[in-house]
């Protein structure tokens, strides 16, 4: 059985994921932003099986680092991450937001939040193969503008989300490469459309999808061998925005990820 670590447990997609993972015999390692319901959470799925807490604010770079050197210490059998915890477009016509780091908050929380962690994870995947990476993307992608990266012309929510979960997708190809041969697979999806939670409905929208839709994609590609550098929809191997596959595309988002990053 698993050692999953999996972020935005405390609520929508990750919470259900996180009970699924738990009933199913493997050992959850929950991560949430409050500290109070995060507790409340393990509580609960200790009552199904295996689970411990992580505490992190992933809008703050410094903790996430901090995350991953005490999972990587705490957890050292750790075989699956789930990079499941994202910010959505937030309300219609709502301004742009910083995070704690000053970086434009969808692209902090969706998009480096993730890279950061996953880098510091590595070794410890690395070790315990063969090891599983998924990352919690969506059907709605939109090539990032590199000589404005943090949207900070003409900013749009909804365009936002779309360019963090476009980088996602493209990083997770340019890391599976980087992967290839050392027994850790890594892939991307959609897990269904517009999902009833906190997410969608603070961006105004009528829910056509429950999170029990969403939770089949990533059940399977965190338990189950389906190949590496793919993009999914649901359980169904798909085709992301078609930039995220070009390599001219991924060496520019590369450059501006390490520039934003400050390595």
């Amino acid at each position: 059985m698993a050692t999953v670590l999996i972020t935005g447990a405390t609520s929508g997609l990750g919470r259900y994921v996180a009970f699924e993972l738990a009933r199913s015999g493997h050992r959850v390692l929950a991560h949430g932003r409050d500290p109070g319901r995060t507790e409340r959470l393990v509580a609960e799925l200790r009552a199904e099986g295996a689970a411990e807490g992580a505490v992190a604010d992933l809008s703050c770079l410094a903790e996430v680092r901090e995350l991953g050197a005490r999972v990587a210490e705490a957890f050292p059998a750790l075989d699956v991450l789930v990079n499941n915890a994202g910010v959505g477009s937030g309300p219609r016509g709502a301004g742009r937001e910083l995070s704690a780091d000053g970086h434009e908050l969808r692209l902090a929380v969706n998009y480096l939040a993730p890279v950061v962690l996953t880098r510091a994870l590595l070794p410890v995947l690395r070790a315990n193969t063969p090891a599983r990476i998924v990352n919690v993307g969506s059907a709605g992608q939109e090539p990032l503008d590199f000589d404005d990266p943090e949207f900070a012309r003409g900013y749009e929510g909804f365009s936002a989300y779309c360019r963090s979960k476009f980088a996602l997708a493209a990083w997770t190809f340019a890391l599976a490469e980087e992967l290839a041969g050392t027994g850790v697979a890594v892939n991307v999806l959609h897990p269904a459309t517009f999902m009833d939670t906190a997410m969608v409905r603070e961006g105004g929208v009528t829910p056509w999808n429950s999170v029990a839709d969403g939770a089949p994609g990533v059940l399977a590609l965190a338990t189950r061998d389906m190949g590496s550098g793919g993009y999914f929809d649901g359980t169904t191997e798909a085709r992301a925005h078609e930039a995220a596959y070009d390599p001219q595309v991924r060496k520019r988002l590369a450059a501006v990820t390490e520039q934003l990053l400050g390595m």
